[in-house]
């Protein structure tokens, strides 16, 4: 009993009994990677868990509880994860696993027994609770259970709630499997392995355990996606995520990634990686903050022939002074092309731009979102200066950028734009930053990729190919015939001067379309 006591991995593996789905109750012989957290557990105050899926850390975990509270008086425990239905599962575990202690062993016995908690007879208590803002913010806990803590939304706002409950010497057991990059259960895995904060970390892949080779590894991945494969087995934050740009093309990008040439304006937040060649064309593409200093305004500089990005701003000037940086950004360019966000704060922003004599603004259409060329937008009562963001042009956007970057369609070199669509994923079917992140370097060049291709080439189009019909039936190269009708060789030379224009208008169509 003493012994028992005293170690939780003697209790574990000579007194612990669990269920198994076949065998019915049997002993719980833990294998040495499970012995070993025990030791963790009992050792170190805070520990985080990366792990791989059915290695039977929930069960470890509720073992020690078990141990926690039945050989320690009026200990608090709180279980909390992605659902209340989870955190009261493992609550049943610890349950199960007390009850089929041996009698003579069982010094504290349950005295309160619900469904998402229990007491036992020497004060000591667990409860399981959902994931609110609030969930044991009054209470002083001894040990805190996170699972799939991965996965848990707004655990961050979590953890700065029950962190206060933790000062009087309790821990925390953080376990999950990978869920991307940017979450709290991400950055104390990373912060703990440099080990710049007091969690104790633990990495456990698939083949710990020793049932598992490569075969059963084959047999099992057969039917599984990469990123499945990376979150349930491998433990690999990077590919186990939804972002939007896939893993591997931003590991691809990263590679080619390149220090700026300059590093300029007057916060050097302006990165310039191409000077300005006149014999070149450029866009400038921008996204504005709403004003309320949380997020960045940004932009970047598109060399439209070779398809580049050739500079990059992000900072928090005033409306004010970002008008004034687009415009002598613009101006430095050729007096590139300016599209710039006109939700909220950006219509002040490409105000200024204007009453500042910058001609060259992005405009469409107040209904279509259409684009109309500049000189045009002068004279049309229905034109809006700058890009809308709205429900119906965000997802095209943002798709045309993942097209871009999944086909390696353009030049990148910035690791700060790539570093923002490593947090950038798919939550409930919309693209945005990770909480806690901000994603105005993706939106910016989001709108470039997506001005560039559709604005842009088809204008391009459409004046070549109107350049093109007005070649091939101009009378400049061609002689007036003056026959008529019945006389000899008048179809003949009729149908040769057609053909000869036909063939002429075909050939530069084609060139166009195939250009």
């Amino acid at each position: 009993m003493v012994k028992a006591g005293k170690d939780p991995v003697y209790f574990t593996t000579n007194y612990c009994r669990i269920s198994h789905p076949q065998k019915g109750i049997i002993p719980f012989k833990a294998y040495d990677y499970q012995q070993e957290l025990l030791r963790d557990f009992n050792d170190y105050r805070f520990n985080v868990i990366l792990k791989a899926r059915q290695l039977g850390i929930s069960t470890i975990t509720a073992a020690y509880i078990v141990w926690l509270m039945l050989f320690h008086r009026d200990k608090n425990i709180l279980v909390v994860a992605t659902k209340l239905q989870t955190a009261t599962n493992l609550v049943r575990k610890v349950k199960k696993i007390m009850k089929n202690v041996p009698d003579w062993m069982q010094i504290s016995t349950i005295s309160i027994d619900n469904r998402t908690s229990f007491e036992l007879s020497n004060g000591s208590q667990i409860k399981a609770a959902s994931t609110s803002g609030d969930a044991g913010r009054s209470e002083a806990l001894s040990l805190l259970v996170v699972d799939e803590a991965a996965h848990v939304e707004k655990l961050e706002d979590i953890w700065t709630a029950l962190y206060p409950t933790l000062s009087t010497g309790g821990g925390c057991i953080a376990l999950s499997t990978p869920n991307g990059v940017g979450n709290w259960f991400h950055k104390n895995c990373i912060e703990a392995e440099n080990g710049i904060n007091n969690f104790h970390m633990t990495k456990l892949l698939w083949d710990v355990h020793p049932d598992r080779d490569q075969r059963w590894y084959e047999k099992e991945t057969q039917n599984m996606s990469r990123r499945q494969i990376a979150q349930e087995l491998e433990c690999n934050f990077n590919v186990s995520g939804e972002t939007v740009v896939h893993p591997d093309d931003l590991a691809w990008y990263l590679e080619q990634a390149t220090e700026p040439k300059y590093r300029t304006g007057l916060d050097r937040n302006l990165w310039i990686w191409e000077e300005f060649d006149p014999e070149k064309s450029y866009l400038l593409s921008a996204d504005v903050a709403r004003g309320d200093g949380a997020d960045n305004s940004a932009f970047h500089i598109f060399e439209l022939s070779e398809l580049s990005v050739v500079a990059e701003y992000i900072g928090k000037p005033n409306p004010d002074d970002y008008a004034d940086i687009l415009y002598n950004a613009g101006k430095e360019y050729g007096t590139c092309m300016i599209v710039a966000e006109n939700n909220n704060i950006g219509y002040a922003v490409l105000k200024k731009l204007l009453d500042k004599g910058y001609t060259n603004v992005y405009h469409s259409t107040k209904t279509s979102h259409e684009f109309i060329d500049p000189v045009s937008a002068q004279w049309q009562t229905n034109a809006i200066p700058g890009f809308t963001t709205s429900s119906k042009t965000r997802p095209l956007v943002i798709a045309k950028m993942e097209e871009f970057i999944r086909n390696k369609l353009i030049k990148l070199h910035s690791n700060r734009l790539l570093s923002e669509m490593k947090t950038f994923i798919w939550h409930h079917g919309r693209a945005q930053a990770m909480r806690s992140y901000n994603d105005d370097l993706v939106m910016s060049f989001a709108i470039g990729c997506w001005v560039r291709d559709t604005v842009m080439i088809e204008n391009q189009r459409s004046s070549e190919y109107n350049k093109s019909f007005m070649s091939a039936i101009s009378t400049a190269h061609t002689t007036l015939s003056t026959t008529i009708p019945g006389m000899h060789g008048h179809k003949t030379i009729q149908n040769k001067q057609q053909e000869t224009i036909a063939k002429e208008f075909n050939d530069q169509y084609l060139s166009i379309i195939k250009g």
